[in-house]
């Protein structure tokens, strides 16, 4: 429950924060296309992943699939999304190697199942299920 509190409390502080810039119009152009950047995951509930390579990333396709990696394995998927952000990743299929890192790549893939909704923060793509921020990801540049 606390954890809870904490992902909601930041997700307002992330929204005020947004909304009393005085360089908005400036902020809005440094962000990222959700479509052709990878992603690369830094912080999932709330806690901070230190991703090694090219673990932990999305690049989200314009022919509506998503291609990515773990810990250790590929990831594919398709997606959906609505110009008021609605997200959906269906049909999430993996490599099955064995990872040394196995708790923290299955966390990703559900995170990644139940998102429903992302906001764009400069390089940060915020990750939301219903409301609650579930993770971080940042452009890789």
């Amino acid at each position: 429950m606390k954890r809870t509190i904490l992902f909601f409390a930041t997700a307002i502080f992330i929204a005020l924060l947004a909304m009393g810039c005085c360089h908005c119009r400036q902020h809005a152009k440094l962000a990222k296309p959700l479509v052709g950047t990878e992603w690369q995951l830094v912080q999932i509930m709330g806690r901070d992943v230190q991703p090694v390579g090219d673990s932990f990333t999305l690049l989200f396709h314009a022919d509506g699939t998503v291609t990515g990696a773990g810990d250790c394995n590929r990831l594919t998927a398709t997606y959906t999304t609505t110009e008021s952000r609605a997200l959906h990743i269906d049909n999430l299929g993996s490599t099955r190697r064995l990872c040394p890192n196995f708790e923290a790549e299955s966390d990703y893939y559900d995170m990644l199942e139940g998102v429903t909704h992302y906001e764009m923060d400069a390089e940060n793509m915020l990750l939301l299920r219903n409301g609650t921020l579930v993770a971080i990801m940042r452009a890789v540049i």
